[in-house]
């Protein structure tokens, strides 16, 4: 993935259609970067925006959320956006936990939410 920077995403069942809409409205600015996103986010930010480059991991009950924690801990991930559902019981709660210590532990940018994406939109467009 060396030139372009990497986004990952990940959404919540509820946060999904949001993230793929965040995404439609960014879709010119985040042409220019590779995304890595788990199965079913993936899915939805792709029928949104079939022309980004886009890498389809497990779903993340099934290893997505690793997979992105992994690409993290070697360098392979430059942001994280990942819109949570503070609403609904995640069964996996301790897999999203992880990948948030990760991020926060190899200091990458991380918006849990379309505000905090949005700024960070904003400033890496500069």
């Amino acid at each position: 993935m060396a030139g372009r920077k990497c986004l990952a995403l990940i959404a919540h069942d509820q946060k999904k259609d949001d993230l793929a809409a965040f995404v439609k409205a960014n879709e010119a600015v985040l042409s220019k970067w590779k995304i890595v996103a788990t199965g079913t986010t993936g899915g939805r930010v792709l029928d949104a925006c079939p022309g980004l480059d886009i890498t389809r991991l497990k779903s993340g009950p099934l290893g997505g959320d690793q997979q992105i924690g992994a690409m993290i801990a070697t360098g392979d991930v430059d942001f994280l956006i990942f819109f949570v559902d503070p609403l609904t019981a995640m069964p996996h709660d301790v897999d999203v936990k992880a990948l948030m210590r990760l991020a926060i532990v190899y200091d990458i940018p991380m918006a849990l939410n379309r505000a905090t994406a949005e700024e960070l939109i904003a400033f890496r467009r500069n």
